[in-house]
């Protein structure tokens, strides 16, 4: 399916005309934010006459428990650019902002958190790369405070692990903050699949993308949605959904077990062992190849799982409901940012 395109893509380096000014849509995807939700809005009101674009600011409600649903709707009536979109349970972040992305009608669409550890001023320089002829203006980070050592360093070797096995360039720490040109949205938005991991996706779509240094902050308030559990189930959809090269290990290991076979049975013939090898050491062979072997399967049963899941085509997530003060997103007040002289 070719999505509608509104421009050509611009080479690296070349100006392109964006429209001005303009509609930006801003995704933020929200699980129990109840903390800090009003600040989000807050901050990111503030920044809206330095925009230079019309705002729309869609909150995508991912199933909370507690009151940020209520405060969303409540923002809604006070604030005419915000859309607040329900969800019937929890589905995920990445369901979350796939259904932002499909909703949002932006010439330019930002994709953030709502708990404020990415700067919402940020989206001002990304916007000033969109204008220069960026599709993808991606947020990337020199510092992340109030995280552990621990989290720092395991973030920074999954992120160079997850580019290594990608067969496409993917940009090493970075998040979910980014802004999309419209043409990248709309390609995304028509890829088939269900379960997605935006952050091979819009990469995988190709394009003109520009990084954005900022430093990351730590949370405003509220705690962290992520368990040890969960960010382990993400990093193994991050993989299993964007790449075929853990499969292509296994025929690795086999090729080194059979190695290791054949030049054992060569070794024994051209000069036979004058000691039998231990049974300690028979058990721990064993047991080596045994879990390989295990590992393997597990590997493959992981990708039949996901490949059933796909084949089931539920959808990525089910609306409860709407709320907007109207159906057109309305002006934001612009300064000259927006001149083209």
């Amino acid at each position: 399916m070719n999505p509608p395109e509104r421009h050509d893509p611009a080479a690296p380096g070349q100006s392109i005309e964006r429209p001005c000014p303009g509609l930006l849509s801003i995704v933020i995807p929200c699980y129990n934010e109840e903390a800090v939700i009003e600040e989000t809005h807050a901050r990111i009101s503030r920044i809206a006459p330095r925009l230079g674009m019309e705002l729309e600011v869609l909150y995508v409600d991912d199933g909370s428990q507690d009151s940020t649903l209520k405060k969303l709707k409540q923002l809604a009536v006070e604030d005419s650019r915000i859309v607040v979109i329900e969800f019937s349970r929890n589905f995920g972040q990445q369901a979350a902002m796939s259904a932002g992305l499909e909703m949002a009608q932006g010439d330019a669409v930002v994709l953030i958190d709502a708990d404020l550890q990415d700067p919402p001023e940020v989206i001002i320089e990304m916007i000033a790369k969109w204008r220069a002829g960026v599709d993808v203006a991606y947020g990337r980070r020199k510092s992340r405070d109030g995280e552990s050592t621990f989290k720092l360093v395991t973030a920074s070797l999954f992120y160079r692990f997850f580019a290594m096995l990608m067969p496409y360039p993917v940009p090493v720490d970075t998040g979910d903050f980014k802004l999309c040109d419209r043409v990248v949205v709309d390609t995304v938005c028509a890829l088939p699949e269900k379960r997605r991991y935006l952050r091979s996706l819009v990469p995988w779509a190709g394009f003109h993308h520009a990084p954005v240094d900022y430093d990351r902050d730590a949370r405003t308030a509220g705690e962290t949605k992520y368990s040890a559990f969960r960010l382990l189930s993400l990093a193994a959809d991050a993989v299993l959904l964007s790449s075929d090269k853990p499969v292509r290990i296994i025929w690795f290991l086999a090729a080194l077990f059979a190695f290791v076979g054949a030049s054992g049975i060569l070794a024994g013939l051209v000069s036979p062992p004058k000691e039998t090898v231990s049974l300690p050491t028979i058990l721990a062979l064993l047991g080596f190849i045994s879990a390989a072997q295990t590992a393997a399967i597990a590997i493959v049963g992981e990708y039949v799982v996901r490949s059933y899941r796909e084949a089931q085509a539920r959808p990525s997530f089910i609306m409860r409901g709407r709320t907007a003060s109207n159906d057109q997103a309305p002006a934001t007040p612009v300064d000259e940012a927006c001149n083209t002289d």
